[in-house]
C-alpha cells in the first residue's frame, strides 16, 4: 500500500486522503474494468463509480487487508452487476435464447473498444474478449487478474476471498476451457490461421 493512503483520513472522509487513494489506484482501476467490459466509457463509469463506492463504504474495510485487493472487489462486483445487467438488457431487447448452447459461435461484442489493442488485432483481441467473457465469471476474474493485471496467486486469493489452491483450479480450468473455444473459433475461420 503506497505510503500516502491514510486510512483513518479516509475513514473520517478527508478529501484529500481519498484523491490521493483516486490518484494512486485509478489507472489500475480503470485497467481492470476495461479487461471485463472492453468499451472505454463504461469501463470509465464503473471505475468511478467503484471509487464512490469505496469511499461511502471505507468504514467496511478492515484493516489487516491491503487496500488495492478491496478495491479490485470493489470494482470486479461493479462490473459483473452492469454484464449482467446489460446481458438481461440485450436479452429482452433483441429476444435472445435463455440459454447459449455449447456449439453456438462465440459472439464478438459489437461495442469493443480497447485503446491498448492495435486496429490490425482488433478482430483477433474481440475474440479473445468473447471467449473471456463466455467464462463462469469466477474463472473469468482469476484469469484477468493472473494474466491481465499481473497478480500472484495470493493476491487473487485475497481479492476473490478464495483459498490459493482454488485459484490454481480456476486458472486451470479458465485455460483449457480458452484453449477448447479459441482453437474450435480459430479451426473454423481460415483467414485467422497463420
Amino acid at each position: 500500500m503506497p505510503e500516502e493512503i491514510d486510512i483513518e483520513a479516509l475513514k473520517a472522509k478527508d478529501q484529500i486522503a481519498f484523491r490521493q487513494l483516486v490518484i494512486a489506484y485509478s489507472k489500475d482501476i480503470f485497467n481492470l474494468c476495461l479487461g471485463i467490459i472492453p468499451n472505454i466509457e463504461d469501463a470509465e463509469d464503473i471505475s468511478q463509480e467503484a471509487f464512490v463506492k469505496a469511499y461511502n463504504s471505507i468504514d467496511s474495510f478492515r484493516e489487516g487487508s491491503h487496500i488495492k485487493t478491496w478495491l479490485y472487489r470493489i470494482a470486479i462486483n461493479l462490473c459483473y452487476d452492469h454484464l449482467k445487467f446489460t446481458r438481461r438488457k440485450k436479452r429482452y431487447a433483441i429476444l435472445q435464447p435463455l440459454f447459449n448452447r455449447e456449439d453456438e459461435p462465440i459472439e464478438i461484442p459489437s461495442n469493443f473498444q480497447h485503446p491498448g489493442i492495435v486496429l490490425e488485432n482488433k478482430e483477433h483481441a474481440k475474440v479473445l474478449y468473447a471467449a473471456l467473457e463466455s467464462l463462469p465469471e469466477n474463472q473469468h476474474t482469476a484469469f484477468l487478474l493472473y494474466e491481465m493485471q499481473g497478480m500472484n496467486y495470493k493476491q487473487i486469493a485475497e481479492t476473490m476471498t478464495v483459498s490459493v489452491s482454488s485459484v490454481e483450479a480456476l486458472l486451470f480450468r479458465a485455460r483449457a476451457s480458452l484453449r477448447k473455444k479459441l482453437h474450435k473459433y480459430y479451426s473454423e475461420h481460415a483467414s485467422f490461421k497463420k
